[in-house]
């Protein structure tokens, strides 16, 4: 492929790298010229363009992403539409994502224009979830480096494919808890309901539950009347926690003629947590942290076995990276079945905070907030939108020029919310605005002030879409596949969100509880639109 600054009367073919603007008219990045497309670039007093010309043996981006895309999904992942050389991974079903790392590693170091991006291995996904994005860098590569690429997975069924997804499989659980002289019944059922609540989410569900003394003889007698009930996985959640092979609970399980595989994991919350087996069926002892709905070490070896995926040893000793888990929100409520991301309505109260604060320092001199578009300043763009949506309150962070924005906004229904520390990035602006909202707000959508094609119609799909009695929680507006903003937060992460610092904004959250996140469809290209360089404000404006 040739690339670089071409004259006109050469282009017919050519792909725009960059947008061309000319006599109030805008050819867009990527754009093929066409000869009407010369002779106006012409007739409009450009000479040259820089340009991408694809040569003999060169395979366009689309077409490329897509032969690596197919090379590379497996098993319950479904490859999206090739758009501007990136293709989309969706997971089909609910389960966990399994990743060959080694061949995944060999397709990315093949050449610097391909990409695999993927979620953690053994993440949990929803149904619809991305999970993983395949991008070609430039416009085209050469067919011998795409076919490269393909071979190092092409080979592979599917069941053993590159990224693939294991579903869940509904299991027959048994618990057993055991108590002290001291322990109280409350304690015990709150452990039955965590613990019900964490394998609904899978799909399965507690079928037997034995409470017994902490001591061996009894918890013995339990594993045996629950290995007579044929159950799938047996749990074993002790008064006191394991601290030894030797303690009550592995002795217990191994005079059933059981054998302990591993004890202790290198996760944290989540150290002390047993997986054993008598006969074909697997047990696991809990660690006491097991007893919060909090994300522990449990999860990730309880994930696996109802996913019917074998768990080792080595496997267990190799989760140290990544095992040191923050101290995250309550897991998700359970949902009747997967994500049904049709918005029908919501009873839910939800406030739009538009952060308005930032020098945006790439536009120069100019406040790009307050530039004209359609005739109307940027940032009224945005909060009309958000008055005429269905959001119960409107709040306007203000900080660079704030008494400009409070006069384009004049006579509007909008809480202004002074951030003097907006020079330290959008992160500021975004914890002040979360601050002062009251406690009877289920969730913000959280609104860029540059952009300002985003309609009253986007924002109430976000609202329409929200729905705190399932898991739909964090609702994130997607148009042809591709993520954009605003985004809808509920209020169980704001206290998170206080954590986050520079500019960056709440966008990594989205990877820590990605299994929270709902994609929202939406209609037109809204949802993707910013404006952030002078470029993008003059194509706004035409």
């Amino acid at each position: 492929m040739k690339f670089g600054q071409i004259p006109v009367v050469e282009a017919e073919g050519a792909i725009l790298a960059h947008s061309q603007r000319f006599d109030h008219r805008t050819f867009k990045k990527g754009r093929v010229l066409s000869l009407d497309d010369i002779a106006d670039l012409a007739a409009g007093g450009i000479d040259n363009v820089i340009a991408a010309q694809i040569e003999t043996g060169d395979i366009g981006e689309d077409e490329a992403a897509k032969i690596i895309a197919n090379a590379v999904t497996g098993t319950h992942a479904i490859a999206g539409v090739p758009f501007t050389g990136r293709v989309n991974l969706h997971a089909d079903i609910q389960g966990l994502v399994v990743v060959d790392r080694a061949r995944l590693d060999a397709v990315n170091q093949v050449d610097e224009a391909i990409t695999i991006a993927v979620v953690s291995p053994f993440a949990s996904v929803e149904a619809k979830q991305t999970i993983a994005t395949i991008k070609i860098i430039p416009f085209a590569i050469s067919s011998t480096i795409c076919n490269a690429a393909a071979e190092i997975a092409r080979d592979l069924d599917k069941d053993d494919a590159i990224i693939r997804v294991i579903p869940f499989v509904p299991q027959k659980i048994g618990l057993i808890q055991t108590h002290l002289s001291g322990t109280k019944v409350s304690a015990l059922d709150k452990t039955t309901n965590v613990t019900s609540l964490r394998l609904e989410i899978l799909g399965s569900s507690i079928s037997a539950e034995i409470r017994c003394d902490h001591c061996t003889d009894q918890v013995t007698d339990a594993i045996v009347e629950m290995k007579n009930q044929d159950l799938d996985i047996i749990l074993i959640s002790g008064a006191s926690a394991i601290t030894d092979r030797r303690d009550i609970v592995p002795t217990a399980i191994v005079e059933t003629g059981g054998v302990i595989n591993h004890f202790g994991m290198p996760v944290d919350p989540g150290n002390l947590l047993l997986i054993a087996h008598v006969g074909t069926t697997p047990i696991v002892g809990l660690p006491g942290c097991a007893r919060s709905p909090k994300l522990n070490g449990f999860d990730w070896v309880l994930r696996r076995i109802v996913a019917q995926l074998p768990i080792t040893s080595a496997d267990i000793t190799t989760m140290g990276v990544g095992g040191l888990l923050s101290d995250i929100s309550t897991r998700p409520l359970p949902r009747s079945k997967i994500n049904k991301i049709t918005p029908t309505s919501s009873t839910s109260s939800v406030a739009t905070i538009v952060l308005a604060a930032g020098k945006s320092t790439r536009m120069g001199q100019e406040n790009k907030l307050l530039a004209k578009i359609d005739g109307h300043a940027m940032v009224t763009r945005v909060v009309d939108a958000a008055l005429t949506s269905k959001t119960a309150a409107v709040y306007v962070v203000i900080g660079h020029e704030g008494d400009e924005i409070r006069k384009a906004l004049a006579g509007r229904q909008v809480n202004f919310i002074d951030n003097a520390d907006y020079g330290t990035g959008l992160s500021s602006s975004l914890k002040r605005g979360i601050e002062v909202l009251t406690n009877n707000i289920d969730g913000a959508v959280i609104c860029l002030g540059d952009m300002p094609r985003v309609t009253a119609a986007d924002i109430d799909h976000l609202i329409n879409a929200f729905d705190l009695s399932q898991r739909r929680v964090i609702c994130m507006p997607t148009y042809n596949g591709q993520r954009g903003n605003p985004i809808l937060w509920p209020r169980r992460f704001f206290r998170e969100m206080q954590n986050i610092k520079g500019d960056v904004g709440a966008r990594y959250l989205l990877g820590v509880h990605s299994n929270m996140v709902v994609e929202v469809e939406m209609t037109e290209e809204n949802v993707l639109l910013d404006i952030d360089t002078p470029q993008a404000l003059a194509d706004a404006q035409t």
